[in-house]
């Protein structure tokens, strides 16, 4: 468990290093109806890096602050999701199609639920 609490940080890190490397990627998940696409792109990987990577200090304080941060982060983007679960025509290279855009939606809880994890700073061990 604690091989896994410890990966969240890295794994938002490399998540948020992904809006600049392949924006387009993450621009086509937009919703038209949001503005400024490019510089929410761009936020909101900063967000993922920062959340990420305050995740993985020591500081139990700045650990927890992360973990919120990453939290409302996730809660920000949802918007995103559930537009390409209701316009699968715009998104026919995702593998499964529509169902596959759907079953997105609930699987944010285990992001939600890792975050949770890594921002507590506790680990159980089997003498606990």
């Amino acid at each position: 468990m604690k091989v896994v609490k410890a990966l969240c940080g890295p794994f938002f890190v490399f998540a948020g290093v992904m809006h600049f490397v392949k924006p387009r990627f993450y621009l086509n998940m937009m919703p038209e109806w949001l503005p400024a696409h490019e510089a929410m792109n761009y936020a909101s990987g900063v967000a993922e890096v920062v959340g990420g990577a305050a995740l993985m200090c020591p500081s139990p304080a700045v650990k927890r602050a992360g973990g919120w941060f990453t939290l409302a982060t996730l809660l920000a983007v949802y918007p995103a999701n559930v537009h390409m679960a209701l316009n699968p025509d715009e998104f026919p290279d995702v593998p499964g199609g529509q169902a596959a855009l759907f079953a997105r939606l609930p699987f944010q809880a285990v992001f939600v639920a890792w975050v949770w994890s890594a921002m507590s700073g506790r680990t159980q061990t089997p003498t606990d």
